[in-house]
């Protein structure tokens, strides 16, 4: 059985044993799971009712739309327009990312972890120090270095626009949202599945790179981006989710950086409302991650292709309603 399969596995059911890999991180069973699930609804209800109601839709919000294909990006910014409620801000849009990348660390922490402690053997290959060929981790890590650049590079470049102009464009995100939709579901449902993690190659890791930059166009979905890429280059459904999961983390690792001044700088009687939002995301993210992957290992893309559609659809009628 293949080491890959080992070391990326989210779930028990779903875990290959391997005696050349750590065992995979554990994560909840389904009773667990759903209580776990009634617990944070309930979390959920009380916070709104003790007047966070906006935080708590815009954590849950976030905590779906990152790591289901469905654009957290524009939903980010079509729930406030829905409802008609005052947009906070980019700077609470990367708090909320605050709490997606806490669920991802969490739940894939023994994963990140080993390709952490590749860190050294990359660091010796590229210095030129070549007789040792890299372990799995360490390839994984170069992936996901690649991975990030063009997503880096076009977020400088963007900047701008990402927090001006993106954020009222209504019908270029139904457009998006289409235009990915459809990618999604012919990816999903003509390409095979021949290939698992330990397949992709460095030029994998660029393409799904580049995908993953278009995603900073609202309704494009960098998960929804990514796992298509990954899904149209031949790999598994988990294995394109689990790569995707992966190549999040330094990506709101930089998006966090970025803004963390803006962050510091918040006002005193704002830090509650932060504080929820980034508390509902990653409890509502970890749930998601958990759902997704075994979702799609049985079921596929379909339904978020779908959901996508008719989203979009939804978009093009509120708009043109109050026009």
């Amino acid at each position: 059985m293949r080491v890959a399969d080992t070391l990326w596995s989210a779930t028990k059911h779903m875990q290959k044993m391997s005696t050349s890999a750590p065992p995979a991180t554990a994560t909840p069973t389904r009773p667990t799971f759903l209580i776990l699930a009634v617990v944070t609804l309930i979390g959920c209800l009380a916070l709104g009712a003790l007047g966070f109601l906006e935080p708590v839709v815009l954590g849950i919000v976030q905590g779906l739309g990152e790591f289901l294909p469905i654009s957290s990006s524009a939903h980010l910014i079509l729930v406030p327009w829905f409802f008609g409620w005052q947009d906070i801000g980019l700077t609470f849009d990367i708090a909320l990312h605050l709490g997606t990348l806490v669920a991802v660390v969490a739940y894939f922490w023994r994963d990140l972890l080993g390709v952490a402690r590749s860190a050294p053997q990359v660091a010796r290959w590229a210095a030129g120090e070549r007789r040792t060929p890299l372990t799995l981790q360490a390839r994984l890590l170069v992936g996901i270095v690649i991975g990030t650049i063009p997503a880096v590079i076009l977020g400088v470049l963007l900047e701008q626009i990402i927090e001006t102009v993106f954020r009222t464009q209504y019908l270029m995100i139904a457009g998006t949202l289409t235009v990915m939709g459809v990618l999604l579901y012919a990816a999903d449902r003509f390409c095979e599945q021949r290939k698992s993690v330990e397949d992709v190659t460095w030029r994998d890791a660029l393409l799904v790179g580049i995908a993953q930059a278009c995603a900073l166009i609202p309704g494009v979905s960098r998960s929804g981006a990514t796992m298509t890429m990954g899904r149209f280059l031949g790999l598994e459904r988990s294995a394109a989710a689990r790569f995707s999961f992966l190549l999040s983390t330094p990506i709101m690792v930089a998006a966090f950086l970025v803004k963390l001044d803006d962050l510091l700088a918040i006002r005193p009687a704002d830090v509650p409302i932060f504080a929820v939002g980034v508390i509902v995301s990653a409890a509502i993210g970890a749930l998601s991650i958990h759902f997704l992957l075994g979702y799609i290992r049985r079921v596929g893309f379909g339904i978020f292709a779908l959901y996508r559609i008719m989203l979009a659809i939804a978009i093009v009628a509120v708009y043109f309603s109050r026009q």
